[in-house]
């Protein structure tokens, strides 16, 4: 199938490898009773251990290159897979990076702050400065930018998860990519996370961009759940811009609270139930924050009859693996028989 649209007008560098496998995942679909089961892994895209912002990145990334910019500057929670990545591509294009990172999560100890996606930020070369609030960030952002201005670097700031209509662009390429995987494969609906929601959007404008007829339930993983869609709705207007057609309308999207929990970073037993049957079915690993939540959000549609036992569902699967090891006390206790 062909794109009905003109990517290759944007700025662009190669980061992934593309397209990322699609599985169909027959033991998870019959531990569940059904529905059919297909998981995109977007988990094991290569670069910085891969993960669904490498797309973004890829747009985003080359218009900082094609700005001029020699030094990168990004945010995101201690554990922020979107850092780890933009650090590995960093690390790839010749970038400096500085990472900008809040004590968003109510957790502290070395599990969550030296290991995990910290000590990947710190292994591809990027300067972490970890605060502990919003002020401190935004203080800790102005002497990042006048530090390296005075320095006659060029800087380029990318927004939380990569998530304006530069970095949605990413998922308008999945949703071709994901389409033309599935050939003649019909998908009732995509179940993915939604955080900063460009991913969400990205698929929401791909599709309607394809004609394509697909429910997408996204799970809301940091609160409040009631905001994101008028979070995708200005993303996809965003890329609707860039793009230069009109923005669709959304009725295909729904965002659910149900896994959400007691919010960001803070998994239940519901996630961790999530995490050890895609683990023991498929040899499939979720993260506590993203994808976790996400699969236990399928798993209540399925019990709760949701979704139909006749349905396919296509699982996106965002990455999040090295996130995981920040939660290694909680992770033994969840998966020591």
């Amino acid at each position: 199938m062909t794109s009905p649209v003109d990517l290759s007008r944007f700025p662009r560098v190669a980061l992934g490898n593309w397209p990322t496998p699609l599985e169909e995942c027959r033991r998870l679909t019959e531990a569940l009773g059904g529905p059919r089961i297909l998981v995109k892994r977007d988990d094991v895209n290569g670069l910085g251990v891969g993960g669904n912002k490498l797309r973004k990145l890829e747009f985003l990334l080359g218009a900082a290159l094609a700005d001029g910019a020699d030094t990168v500057v990004t945010f995101g929670g201690v554990q922020t897979n979107h850092g780890r990545q933009t650090a590995a591509a960093c690390a790839r294009l010749g970038l400096h990076c500085e990472l900008v990172l809040t004590r968003s999560v109510p957790r502290g100890g070395d599990a969550y702050e030296r290991s995990g996606n910290v000590a990947l930020d710190l292994l591809y070369g990027a300067r972490v400065h970890l605060c502990d609030d919003e002020q401190a960030t935004a203080a800790t952002y102005r002497q990042v930018v006048e530090s390296a201005t005075a320095r006659g670097r060029t800087v380029a700031t990318l927004p939380v998860g990569g998530s304006n209509g530069v970095g949605v662009l990413g998922y308008v390429a999945a949703a071709v990519e994901l389409r033309d995987q599935l050939g003649s494969v019909a998908v009732d609906r995509i179940v993915c996370p939604a955080g900063s929601s460009g991913t969400v959007a990205g698929l929401a404008l791909g599709t309607a961009l394809l004609g394509w007829p697909v429910r997408i339930d996204a799970a809301a993983v940091s609160p409040p759940a009631d905001g994101k869609p008028a979070d995708i709705r200005r993303l996809v207007h965003e890329a609707a811009a860039l793009l230069r057609v009109p923005p669709p309308e959304l009725d295909q999207v729904r965002v659910t609270d149900r896994a959400l929990g007691p919010g960001y970073g803070v998994p239940t037993e519901q996630v961790w139930e999530a995490i050890r049957l895609f683990g023991r079915t498929e040899g499939i690993t979720l993260d506590p924050v993203y994808t976790g939540k996400a699969g236990a959000a399928l798993i209540d549609a399925v019990h709760t009859r949701e979704l139909g036992r006749d349905e396919t569902v296509l699982f996106l699967h965002t990455g999040g693996l090295p996130g995981l090891f920040g939660y290694a006390p909680e992770l033994i206790a969840a998966t020591h028989p």
